[in-house]
């Protein structure tokens, strides 16, 4: 699966992000706070590598505290050079809550670098909500596995049942007879219940609006989205934020969706 994700560094690091593993990662750099803001609101992102230098050029920390406050979902990695003036703005970081820093020309080896990045992508958003359905999905192919996943993204109100069998590179019947095989609801259903728990985990950071979620899951009607999320949990997005926490979201989910299923294929 190919991760998009933030560069909120000084130019001469970007083309080192760029080169990293681009089968893997796709980059969209930004040169200042307010850039990254408005592109975290408005791309898929994944995570974002920060440095306190980014727009002055002088440590600062404010940048990626307004981040963290704006987006605790959000993985965020610093990237910078140890400099006498950046240690200080590193621990008042730390207090803030964010540890994983990769030192510039000392700890950014490809290798090195690569799995950074790889460590906290496992602490995605979207990561989170698969992890949290790993045993619901765990009989179905690597493959189809992973597709899911990737769908997360997908552009319409809907993803097809088509387009996930060609990610997954089955054919469409053997996609359905998998779902069926392991007692899950069709692939539609369980695609557009995916996404609403990554929705959900979205909608719970103050910095994203209901149409910002929407258009990240690719949503292109703001009706669409809300009548998915009343179908599946009777709330509307501004009700589902300040209602359910993400452990009950995912037990209204299975009780309602999953286990049924389960019980009559077994």
């Amino acid at each position: 699966m190919r991760h998009f994700l933030l560069a909120a560094v000084p130019a001469d690091r970007i083309f080192r992000l760029r080169t990293l593993d681009p089968d893997r990662f796709q980059w969209v750099s930004v040169s200042s706070w307010p850039e990254a803001v408005e592109a975290i609101r408005g791309k898929p992102v994944d995570m974002a590598v920060v440095d306190p230098l980014l727009g002055s050029g002088e440590p600062r920390p404010h940048g990626i505290e307004r981040l963290r406050q704006f987006f605790p979902s959000l993985p965020l990695l610093v990237y910078t050079d140890l400099t006498p003036a950046n240690a200080g703005v590193l621990l008042q970081l730390g207090r803030a809550g964010i540890r994983k820093v990769v030192v510039h020309r000392f700890e950014d080896a490809p290798g090195a670098l690569r799995n950074a990045i790889l460590n906290e992508l496992e602490e995605s958003a979207s990561q989170q909500v698969m992890q949290a359905l790993e045993a619901t999905f765990r009989e179905l192919p690597p493959e189809l596995h992973d597709a899911l996943e990737a769908m997360l993204h997908a552009p319409g109100d809907g993803p097809t049942v088509t387009a996930l069998a060609e990610r997954a590179q089955l054919t469409r019947r053997t996609c359905e007879r998998w779902f069926t095989k392991v007692g899950l609801p069709s692939p539609r259903t369980v695609m557009v219940l995916i996404r609403l728990l990554y929705a959900h985990r979205l909608l719970l950071d103050p910095g994203y609006t209901v149409e910002d979620v929407a258009l990240k899951l690719g949503y292109s009607k703001i009706k669409t989205f809300q009548m998915h999320l009343r179908e599946v949990f009777g709330l509307t997005a501004g009700e589902l934020r300040v209602s359910l926490s993400t452990e009950e979201a995912l037990a209204a989910v299975t009780h309602r969706y999953f286990t049924p299923f389960r019980q009559v294929a077994s």
